[in-house]
């Protein structure tokens, strides 16, 4: 039985900010702290972050924070999760020797996906890896830092994520889950659970490849020196964390075939847990879950909150409250306008990292509710459009649990029960991975059983049919929209790219 004051830190590394929470083993969270971060966009394409400031400065600082609340003796482990795929080469003293380069919001390596398609093949890669080559797969910026800068390539002796790269500032160890390592497509064997070492020797001749590990196996002990930094005891024991999505998944119990976690952000993203082994259906990731034997498939919008965020600055508007209101004001359809939300190009489920916003329908009786409204819309529309995508693979979702900062003021999931036509489950707890992260602690160290779950559904967010008519009218004018202005916003995007430096 967990004694008295045993608690479970749990810390992820997000797009915008890092959070953390202090969790009993039974599932109470009694601390939260939270640091905001910042995501540099160096040129078109480009999205990257540095790992000092962004990822390790606050991790420590949260993980400081939490000590303070709830004593160093009462921690009885650690772990970290974050975005990703990331990339971030190191020397051999663990210290970066670049900036971290983004997961799928950079697209940056559009020429080394084709360069490996063309030396692996297109279809060989989708058979072995479980997915096609996109701006979320890590090998092709593996081969980009290769061929763009081979001085960083050559002094590199590891390369990490936010969640590898804490945990070897916590422990000294160097490790990568194997979650984490599916996504680094085309070099993870999804069937053999393992490196595709002879196409790594092949295309990465010299690249070091971490061991893996499975998210919760304890990979070492905090250093007398992380100790220092974050007030935790040396010899407290790190465990290893994995992708914020799996792991916010895990927190909320999206665990078993046929749950699905629609994960509302800086960006969207889906996971489903598939029944069984999955076979490869573009443009869906497939990948290793957060326990083994429990495969998944998986979807992401490029942009969602980074979305909104950009609008209601771009347009002026007041407070969250006002702008929310101004929307919900607006009526279904917003009134005539249809937008597209592809500001960063998109990830699921058209694969297009050339796409580009567009709104259409604009006259001079829209308002700024209205254009805010076909923002919320847009977005929306590209969550019915990836649970499709998600049906047609894996069969329709047993159940949906809904998570993350978009749900603040429910009008965001609203329109998207409303566009989608489907059912929202919303748990007491919408913290994050962190919350999952110190389950995983728990599970690690020993202080619940491998079933356990904390979530508990507060709340159902479920469709108006009286408004269902009207999107399922406008769903297929959204989609020609995307098909009719790609050959005048894919030259756009180009000069874009041009303009900002390759």
């Amino acid at each position: 039985m967990p004694g008295a004051g045993e608690t479970l830190v749990g810390v992820d590394i997000g797009t915008s900010s890092t959070k953390g929470v202090a969790v009993s083993p039974g599932g109470r969270v009694l601390a939260r702290a939270s640091r905001p971060h910042g995501l540099s966009l160096p040129r078109a394409g480009y999205a990257e972050q540095d790992a000092e400031t962004d990822w390790w400065q606050g991790c420590r600082d949260v993980v400081r924070e939490l000590v303070e609340a709830v004593g160093a003796g009462a921690v009885r482990g650690v772990c970290v999760s974050g975005t990703g795929p990331c990339l971030l080469p190191c020397d051999a003293r663990g210290r970066p020797l670049r900036p971290g380069i983004l997961y799928g919001i950079d697209t940056r390596a559009s020429a080394e996906i084709s360069e490996l398609e063309a030396a692996l093949g297109g279809d060989e890669i989708v058979a072995r890896s479980g997915s096609a080559l996109s701006s979320q797969a890590l090998g092709p910026k593996l081969l980009w830092l290769r061929r763009r800068e081979p001085d960083v390539w050559s002094r590199m002796a590891s390369w990490h994520m936010p969640s590898s790269f804490a945990a070897m500032r916590l422990c000294g160890e160097i490790a990568l889950d194997h979650h984490s390592a599916s996504q680094c497509d085309p070099f993870y064997d999804l069937a053999a659970g393992g490196w595709a070492e002879d196409w790594v020797g092949d295309a990465l001749p010299g690249c070091p490849l971490p061991q893996l590990v499975w998210p919760g196996e304890q990979i070492g002990a905090v250093t007398a020196d992380a100790g220092v930094e974050t007030g935790l005891r040396p010899g407290t024991p790190v465990f290893a964390g994995t992708i914020d999505a799996w792991s916010e998944a895990l927190s909320v119990g999206v665990r078993r075939p046929g749950d699905l976690m629609l994960m509302y952000g800086s960006t969207l993203f889906v996971v489903q847990v598939a029944d069984g082994a999955v076979s490869a259906a573009p443009p869906l990731w497939c990948t290793q879950g957060v326990e083994p034997g429990r495969p998944s498939y998986a979807g992401g919008m490029a942009t969602a909150g980074t979305l909104l965020a950009w609008w209601r600055e771009t347009l002026g508007a007041p407070e969250w409250d006002a702008v929310l209101a101004e929307t919900a004001a607006s009526p279904p359809g917003a009134r005539g306008l249809l937008a597209l939300p592809y500001f960063a190009g998109e990830r699921t489920p058209i694969d297009d990292p050339r796409a580009r916003g567009v709104i259409a329908g604009l006259s001079l009786q829209h308002t700024r509710g209205d254009v805010m409204r076909a923002a919320h819309e847009a977005i929306a529309f590209g969550v019915r459009g990836m649970l499709e995508t998600l049906g047609r693979a894996a069969g329709p979702a047993r159940r949906i649990v809904a998570v993350g900062g978009g749900l603040q003021g429910g009008l965001l999931a609203q329109i998207v029960s409303d566009v989608a036509g489907v059912e929202q489950l919303v748990p007491e707890e919408t913290i994050g991975a962190s919350y999952g992260d110190a389950l995983l602690a728990a599970i690690g160290a020993g202080l619940v059983e491998r079933e356990a779950a904390w979530a508990r559904v507060i709340g159902v967010v479920a469709p108006d049919p009286d408004v269902g008519t009207v999107y399922d009218e406008l769903a297929p004018l959204h989609a020609d929209l995307y098909r009719a202005t790609t050959a005048v916003v894919h030259p756009l995007a180009d000069r874009q790219t041009a303009d900002g430096g390759t």
